[in-house]
């Protein structure tokens, strides 16, 4: 029993098959949002240096929006069940959150923005505006999703990994669909109407991507809902007396009172991991843009050209990163296992990271070398440059499977003492990801643009602190007991 409700038998693999399936619809938004906005929020005229503020809503909204929406869909009465309505309602946002993006400049020069002028403040009012309301949605969405899981396994140990392991596949499907969708630069011809005066080829893409993204959404999340039934959740009076139960609020101190010293050493490692990745997270396409390929976001023709074809290679870099992703967490465990236990293999794979993220500033001064001294500075990059970038995308699919899985395998032993729900014991994990995500989201612009407003400053921090997170790994966390299932699927998103 959970909180008053009956767990019952574990249910049939493909109930659990088709709840796991709205992963591809979460993730290929997600695979959208990390490729293709921060470059499209600079072609409304929004400084780089001020580009990551915007993310600033997604580690907020999952700092608040999903412990709120885990600890309600835990406690839901609907006659619909504890996480089918929040699924709805979480999906039916994401597609109005799309389109607000997708269609902003479209509204904005309707509403007055000027096709001259750089900078569309109306334009960007909306975009953000749709970015915020994504950003609550994906958090509204996928917690519910994941509980929903944890539900129909029924507590089974075995079906848990089932379960887990195909919303994994399913987070690669989405990621690797949403990469190729933003790096296929003739993606509007399917939807002609995605080009107008105000929306050019690349803002039509990105039009024609959500729109994609719109109907995969739905498709599964209308399948999931009316094919799998939840059992109403009925409230019950606790055996000590007690009339009703704790405050969130409370509870989330309680959970907080109660973690021992191994959760608090988790909780700082995996801070530190996602402050190495976010700054990558969110640039990643926009450097293979403008320092690999040379070009700028806007201004002269040949420029946006040439940043526009670095941001679909960056997407191309993000579709091969997926692969190794989806293929990497196939063989976690072994992997663990052979290497001495899973603090070794996630201190190993921060060394990982910490190494890739360090290489992007040497290829990017081989990519400067040779425009200044063998190419045309409108000419793509020579293959063993665009080769060794996509190299780094590649390889950064291993730690970033690890990531994925390891902090929230483990986070489901030191926590199973609190007594919370399946909603409040991801909360508590979530604060270490989204409180590094507002650190580099505040620090990451500024930082670039203080050393000539490139990527490189906020790479070079994440490299740094992939080193200390590998090192408080190997020197501080305890391994789990032998039996822990490695296998991913609670990460994805902010």
């Amino acid at each position: 029993m959970e909180n008053g409700y009956i767990n019952p038998a574990p249910s049939p693999l493909r109930k659990i098959i088709t709840v796991a399936s709205i992963a591809a619809g979460i993730q290929f938004g997600w695979a959208l949002q990390l490729s293709l906005l921060t470059p499209y929020v600079q072609t409304l005229g929004v400084p780089h240096a001020w580009a990551a503020f915007i993310w600033l809503c997604g580690p907020i909204s999952g700092l608040l929006v999903q412990p709120i929406v885990g600890y309600n869909s835990d406690r839901c009465t609907s006659r619909f069940g504890r996480r089918r309505p929040f699924i709805v309602i979480g999906a039916l946002s994401v597609s109005i959150a799309v389109f607000l993006i997708g269609f902003a400049k479209d509204i904005g020069h309707h509403a007055g923005d000027s096709l001259e002028r750089s900078t569309k403040p109306r334009a960007v009012a909306i975009f953000v505006v749709g970015f915020w309301i994504l950003d609550v949605a994906n958090n509204m969405l996928q917690g519910p999703c994941r509980a929903l899981l944890a539900d129909l396994s029924a507590n089974d140990h075995k079906k848990m990994r089932t379960a887990n392991g195909w919303f994994s596949f399913f987070m690669a499907v989405g990621n690797v669909l949403g990469y190729a969708a933003g790096s296929y630069s003739h993606l509007y011809k399917i939807f002609p109407f995605t080009k107008t005066t105000a929306c050019d080829i690349y803002c039509a893409n990105l039009k024609s991507c959500f729109t994609i993204d719109i109907m995969i959404l739905l498709l599964v999340t209308v399948t999931a809902v009316t094919t799998v039934k939840e059992d109403p959740f009925t409230k019950q009076i606790q055996d000590d007396g007690s009339k009703e139960s704790t405050p969130f609020i409370g509870e989330m101190m309680a959970a907080f009172k109660s973690l021992k010293k191994p959760m608090w050493i988790l909780l700082l490692v995996t801070c530190l991991n996602w402050i190495a990745w976010f700054p990558f997270l969110l640039f990643d396409t926009d450097w293979m843009g403008k320092e690999i390929y040379g070009g700028e976001a806007k201004g002269d023709a040949h420029k946006v050209k040439l940043y526009g074809d670095g941001v679909r290679a960056g997407a191309l870099g993000l579709m091969i990163n997926s692969i190794v992703l989806g293929l990497t967490s196939l063989g976690l465990e072994p992997a663990g296992r052979l290497i001495g236990g899973v603090k070794n293999l996630w201190a190993i794979v921060n060394f990982i990271l910490c190494a890739c993220l360090a290489s992007t500033v040497l290829i990017t001064k081989m990519a400067e070398a040779w425009r200044q001294h063998h190419g045309s500075p409108l000419s793509h990059p020579p293959f063993n440059i665009t080769g060794s970038a996509l190299a780094v995308f590649g390889v950064l699919g291993i730690p970033l499977a690890v990531t994925y899985s390891i902090p929230f395998a483990l986070a489901s032993i030191y926590c199973s003492s609190t007594g919370g729900g399946q909603g409040l014991s991801l909360g508590v994990l979530n604060l270490s990801i989204v409180i590094p995500q507002m650190f580099v989201s505040v620090i990451s612009g500024p930082l670039d643009d203080a050393f000539g407003g490139g990527n490189l400053p906020a790479f070079v921090l994440g490299s740094i602190a992939a080193a200390v997170s590998a090192l408080l790994a190997i020197l501080a966390l305890p391994n789990p007991p032998k039996q822990v299932s490695l296998s991913p699927g609670m990460g994805g998103g902010h």
